[in-house]
């Protein structure tokens, strides 16, 4: 038999665009002379659809969108991923389905087991789980139909505490199949790779069975979805690795898989992280219908890195640099900002913004009279910073992308209506430690970014002679409380318990449950860890956790 995996990009609800792609899917697998085509999860639709759901204006587009590819069928089989009404009256109105459709007709409709409802996932919202096992035949081989987190309750992957009483394929194999087929949407983060792999792997051991699995591929909104399909033999062999963050359509004969060397994701974090951030810029703006992105540009290495990402993501032409310094900004603020934009090549502008913050100063003299220097100032300059942005935007149609750290989004260290604006924040799922790591890539082959922006002191500039350093340990210290914290859920005499000082972790825990509701106020984030700031991690705001 042959099969085909095609992994596609699709933008949620927009089921003209999606059923297209399908359909070219279609055609090629024809050429190809393919017996079954796989698509990923929800793929009529897009994923995750969310409320949409809700409406069932937009399940009925569903099912018609569904219907349109009968006539595509003839003499080739496809299994797509689309909802389905639950017959029964009771349980959930939805299933997360994947329709068999085969020579013009909907042959069978299998159901997803297991729904997932953690991290970003919250599938039981909306879908009633399957509770009947069934395999189909086709072509002379019995299918099993599995549906991403299907296949994901296991102990192979260190988890000894399996969160779903059974597995899918326990029932299925009874059935004894020749082969399984998984449609996924399994998003993005640069640990998930490694864990795909091993749970295949097991899979195809425990089952003796070769698996073909589908992942989608693009971003939506702050989820940004890999692709990496893959086939495995029943010797749990790697067969095929589709490519990571690109569209592929691959055909393969299933007497004849020969295992594969596998990468070592380990080495690649870095590389994966920043196509990541590429891809989920480009979907971002491609998806929402905008063209140009507009950043300011301070000279440091945030700012910088989101400069190199957005230009590859946009094109060089498409992304305006501001440069906004004031009476506190170094000379090497400005020369290291246009030395970058010259290596670019991207078009940049300078607007200081001295006389808006002394007009502010004079015009609050009254109240202020009296009073030291302190953040109330500071805050004032990062306002002028994105009053002129944003006023940019509005009148050309840029879209504000925001520079903000993960680290500096979880201790705070960030002006709310300053430089916390934009349409997406395109770093706050990347610790400080992380930026130089992902710039160090960048600048593999040559520098791309100046070397002083690496090396310098990080700073706000917002006073004289100012440091990061003055309010927040070194960033290595910081990221790792912050990583043990936030990825680890590590509690505060965890902690203690590495060796680190009493004092700080208090003093830093404090800062990050504090900012909470700093946090909810961020555009959207682009998720690239095992856990970002934003719909997979629900914190309350008024709370209070300390040691």
């Amino acid at each position: 038999m042959k099969i085909s995996v095609a992994q596609l990009n699709y933008h949620i609800g927009n089921f003209e665009y999606n059923i297209k792609k399908i359909i070219e899917a279609i055609s090629v697998g024809k050429t190809e002379k393919t017996d079954i085509i796989l698509f990923g999860e929800l793929a009529v639709c897009g994923y995750p659809p969310r409320d949409f759901l809700e409406f069932n204006d937009f399940v009925d587009r569903c099912e018609k969108a569904v219907n349109q590819l009968l006539e595509h069928t003839e003499g080739i089989a496809i299994l797509v991923g689309c909802p389905s009404r639950n017959p029964k009256v009771e349980g959930k109105d939805l299933h997360n389905s994947a329709w068999f459709i085969a020579d013009g007709k909907v042959v069978k409709i299998f159901h997803k087991t297991l729904l997932p409802t953690y991290d970003v996932f919250d599938e039981y919202r909306y879908f009633e789980p399957n509770t009947i096992f069934e395999c189909i035949e086709y072509k002379g081989k019995k299918i099993a139909v599995t549906i991403c987190e299907d296949i994901w309750n296991h102990t192979a992957i260190g988890d000894n505490n399996p969160l779903y009483p059974f597995a899918p394929m326990d029932k299925l194999k009874e059935l004894k199949p020749d082969v399984m087929l998984n449609l996924s949407a399994s998003p993005f983060n640069y640990a998930h790779p490694t864990l795909r792999q091993e749970t295949l792997k097991h899979n195809a051991i425990t089952y003796h069975l070769p698996i073909f699995y589908c992942n989608n591929v693009g971003a939506q909104t702050e989820l940004i979805f890999d692709g990496g399909s893959m086939v495995y033999n029943e010797k749990g062999n790697c067969c095929a690795l589709l490519a990571h963050f690109q569209e592929a359509i691959q055909t393969f004969d299933t007497e004849k898989l020969q295992p594969i060397d596998l990468p070592d994701y380990d080495e690649m974090k870095y590389q994966l992280m920043h196509d990541a951030l590429v891809a989920g810029i480009k979907d971002y703006f491609n998806k929402m219908g905008f063209k140009k992105a507009i950043l300011g540009l301070s000279g440091g290495v945030d700012s910088a890195l989101v400069l190199c990402l957005a230009v590859e993501a946009l094109g060089k032409e498409n992304v305006l640099s501001v440069l906004l310094p004031s009476q506190f900004s170094s000379d090497h603020s400005i020369s290291d900002s246009l030395a970058l934009v010259k290596n670019l090549q991207s078009p940049h502008q300078v607007t200081p913004i001295k006389e808006a913050f002394e007009a502010f100063e004079s015009m609050l003299q009254p109240q202020f009279e009296g009073k030291e220097f302190n953040v109330a100032e500071e805050n004032i300059q990062a306002r002028c910073r994105a009053i002129v942005l944003m006023a940019m935007s509005n009148k050309f149609g840029y879209i504000l992308l925001n520079t903000t750290n993960k680290s500096e989004a979880a201790v705070g260290y960030g002006t709310l209506y300053g430089d916390m604006c934009g349409g997406l924040a395109v770093l706050g799922d990347v610790y400080k430690t992380e930026v130089y790591k992902i710039c160090e890539y960048i600048n593999r082959l040559k520098e791309i970014i100046p070397t002083n922006i690496l090396t310098k002191a990080p700073s706000a500039e917002l006073r004289p002679n100012q440091k990061d350093a003055d309010s927040l340990p070194d960033y290595d210290v910081l990221d790792k409380i912050l990583y043990q914290y936030i990825e680890k859920r590590m509690g505060p005499n965890d902690l203690k318990a590495l060796n680190i000082e009493g004092a700080l972790v208090d003093r830093i825990l404090k800062m990050v449950n504090t900012s909470e509701w700093k946090r909810h106020q961020m555009p959207p984030v682009l998720r690239v860890s095992p856990c970002a700031f934003g719909v997979g991690r629900r914190m309350p705001i008024v709370a209070k956790y300390l040691s």
